[in-house]
């Protein structure tokens, strides 16, 4: 098997700000395989949130053996953005040499077109309430919160996009008495769902809260291991492929999860097309599909996947499957 990890650089539309930072650009990991005959591709987005960074993933990769194949390298690589580019690319491989799409040999039907959120990047009560309004023709809007002042910046999102649905991710930003006292607002103001409001090495303290609003994990899930620690917690699942490790983790966790009673939210890291292919085949019938990462970007791949008013639909196979 040959490898080649290449990082590259995606110019972002405009700054995309969240409780963590900042940034510009979307800067992501391509991973190209080759066993001689048939070729494939994937991608990932190393996070720092989890210790990964460019050259840590890179090392990764490249230290994988000549031969593996998508359950051998469930042993060789652990959860994370390194094994997710890996598989996603061997996917794409194997169904470039059977002559079917990913999702066939997946055993799943034609993905269908899935309704995404739309991320407004943290700013101002105005630049929020401004993008917004630019976007209140998309039904489903995402607000990047987790501050002390984030009151204002929902009361002017609501405001600018009134008839949107409108979800909440804290980030982790917030502490267990700051949610307390912002939940009864969250409902009030039609959330539908707020993601990771506490840190997830301190989310015990969602444990008997009353549920005005549907509760995600993000941080705090990551592959079917990190199941057993939801309990009492959560309502809902982020199965996001650089956490879970690929599409084959992503799979398993989402049926590990539906049959434990979760909802599934299936998101995304700010990446580019390439990213998102593979997860439109764990988005179907998801309670939310967060998959906008090509829409915050100025440039993405030849291929990109299409969005229009039914949602984002299934790679092209010059894509990726």
């Amino acid at each position: 098997m040959q490898i080649t990890v290449t990082p590259e650089s995606f110019k972002l539309a405009q700054v995309f700000t969240i409780s963590r930072g900042s940034r510009t650009e979307a800067k992501v990991l391509t991973v190209r395989l080759s066993d001689g005959k048939n070729n494939g591709w994937g991608e990932c987005v190393p996070y720092a949130r989890y210790d990964e960074t460019l050259e840590s993933v890179t090392a990764e990769i490249n230290g994988l053996p000549e031969q593996f194949d998508r359950e051998t390298l469930y042993d060789l690589l652990p959860a994370g953005a390194a094994r997710n580019a890996v598989d996603c690319a061997l996917w794409d491989m194997e169904a470039k040499a059977a002559g079917k799409r990913a999702w066939e040999l997946a055993g799943l039907p034609a993905p269908q077109p899935e309704i995404t959120a739309y991320t407004l990047s943290l700013g101002t009560p105005e630049s929020m309430q401004e993008q917004a309004a630019k976007n209140a023709f998309r039904p489903l809007l995402k607000i990047k919160l987790g501050t002390p002042d984030d009151m204002p910046r929902l009361e002017a999102v609501r405001a600018g996009a009134p008839k949107s649905r409108i979800i909440i991710d804290a980030n982790e930003g917030w502490s267990r008495e700051v949610y307390l006292d912002l939940v009864p607002h969250l409902q009030r103001l039609g959330v539908s769902l707020v993601e990771q409001p506490l840190p997830a090495s301190d989310d015990e303290g969602l444990i008997g809260l009353e549920r005005l609003v549907p509760v995600c994990a993000d941080e705090s899930a990551h592959d079917c291991a990190s199941l057993p620690h939801l309990k009492g917690k959560y309502d809902i699942v982020n199965i996001k492929l650089d956490k879970t490790g690929g599409l084959t983790e992503a799979l398993r966790l989402k049926e590990a999860a539906l049959a434990q009673g979760y909802g599934v939210m299936v998101g995304c890291m700010v990446g580019t097309s390439l990213a998102m292919a593979p997860a439109t085949l764990v988005a179907q019938g998801a309670t939310v599909t967060d998959l906008d990462g090509p829409l915050l970007l100025a440039e993405d791949r030849d291929t990109p996947l299409y969005f229009d008013e039914q949602g984002v639909h299934a790679p092209k196979p010059e894509l990726w499957g």
